[in-house]
């Protein structure tokens, strides 16, 4: 058994350990099961499961580096030049892009206006990018995955 201060007590029986545990205001909790004799410590319960989830969360780092630039259908040159600086800069950064085109009411009609401007992002990043996922609709959004060469 371990302490509340992280000293090693040594073997004790299962029912003192509680009673330890129960006067320090703790729980008493089972840290490795498989050991012979297991490994019960005595500490806040909650507290510790907020630090695991806590070191989880940071080993996890972000979603994988995925960058989203959002266009337009009907999206103007000076708009997408500014996207596409964006773009590059997420590239260069080692990022993956996706390019999400939203379309709005009357736009769903002509879904090859966002494709062309999919292809406009395309041609103006394929220097330092490729296409990894061609452009496809999902509901009302195409995206197209676009990954530095």
């Amino acid at each position: 058994m371990i302490d509340e201060e992280g000293n090693q007590v040594g073997i004790v029986s299962s029912d003192d350990a509680r009673r330890r545990a129960a006067s320090a205001g703790l729980d008493l909790v089972e840290v490795s099961p498989q050991a012979r004799p297991p490994v019960c410590r005595i500490l806040d319960y909650g507290k510790f499961k907020y630090n695991q989830a806590k070191k989880e969360k940071g080993s996890q780092g972000h979603k994988s580096g995925l960058k989203e630039l959002r266009v337009r259908p009907a999206i103007d040159d000076h708009d997408l030049s500014y996207r596409l600086e964006n773009g590059r800069r997420f590239l260069l950064a080692g990022h993956k892009v996706q390019v999400v085109c939203i379309f709005r009411g009357r736009q769903m009609a002509h879904p090859e206006h966002g494709t062309e401007v999919m292809r406009k992002v395309a041609v103006a990043l394929e220097d330092i990018s490729k296409v990894e996922t061609q452009p496809k609709m999902h509901g009302r959004r195409m995206t197209m995955l676009l990954a530095h060469k």
